[in-house]
């Protein structure tokens, strides 16, 4: 039986991606986008597969309105996939609280209502899926992506614990990982203020990867998206995806730094217990 997708952003990039792969295997798209004409040649070449819905993820009341609504109109919703993001840089110093606010609004607490939205439907039938899109920058960060990473962490935080409490209802909870692809991700940035001067080699490197680095991304969107399929049809959905080789690469470095500081102060972090 085809399933129904409800994918966030799904004009562009990853989404796009996404919803394309999910209209080649026979499944309905409800394809969400602040502007829907976006999606009009999608529309046009499969009227029957998808159902364009204007949607802005940071509205948590029309969040509400449209699940239930596609739910009436399709009947359920099998996997919600929250891909719709945005980038930003600045050193933290740098980054305001609006700012910092603002890319929380997007990366997490809108996430977090359309899975509050979407859980009770998925429960009620006992299976179901929620692909959240995070980032080689869910897993570590590096100077200039201090907020972005910051929302990307928060998202795996969350997304973990909620995989956990699912897991036995039938739900799979997927966290995607990418590192560089050829979305338009770096065309949607911000950018914190006037760059500080102590910050230009280090922040600075990271801002001009991000103005000049657009269509350079070695990653392709497609086959993200087939690699995400495979893994949700998979007999054991993983808990995390990390798509292309700089992120692969990027992960394990991290993790062997993690486990080096573990064991180079292991003796100390332990010996913090109250004497007997």
């Amino acid at each position: 039986m085809s399933k129904v997708w409800l994918i966030t952003g799904a004009n562009s990039g990853f989404g796009r991606a996404f919803t394309e792969a999910a209209v080649a295997a026979g499944d309905v798209v409800v394809a969400a986008a602040r502007r829907t004409e976006s999606l009009d040649d999608l529309v046009a070449a499969h009227p029957d597969q998808v159902d364009p819905v204007a949607l802005d993820v940071t509205d948590h009341a029309a969040i509400d309105r449209v699940v239930e609504e596609l739910v009436e109109r399709h009947g359920r919703i099998d996997v919600l996939v929250n891909n719709a993001g945005r980038t930003h840089v600045g050193s933290v110093e740098e980054t305001t609280d609006e700012e910092l606010r603002s890319l929380f609004d997007v990366h997490v607490f809108g996430p977090a209502a359309l899975v509050r939205a979407v859980l009770p439907h998925m429960r009620a039938r006992r299976s179901g899926a929620i692909v959240q899109l995070s980032s080689v920058g869910g897993q570590m960060s590096m100077a200039g992506f201090g907020a972005y990473s910051a929302t990307k962490f928060a998202l795996e935080g969350m997304s973990e614990a909620l995989a956990a409490e699912v897991r036995p209802l039938g739900i799979d909870v997927l966290i995607v990982e990418p590192g560089a692809f050829r979305t338009n991700l770096f065309g949607n940035h911000s950018l914190s203020g006037d760059s500080l001067a102590d910050y230009a080699e280090t922040v600075g490197a990271t801002r001009d990867y991000v103005l000049t680095g657009g269509g350079t991304q070695e990653g392709d969107p497609a086959k993200a998206a087939a690699a995400v399929l495979a893994a949700l049809d998979a007999d054991e959905t993983p808990l995390r995806l990390a798509l292309g080789d700089d992120a692969i690469d990027t992960i394990l470095l991290h993790l062997e730094q993690v486990r080096g500081d573990l064991a180079a102060w292991e003796k100390t972090g332990r010996d913090t217990k109250l004497d007997a």
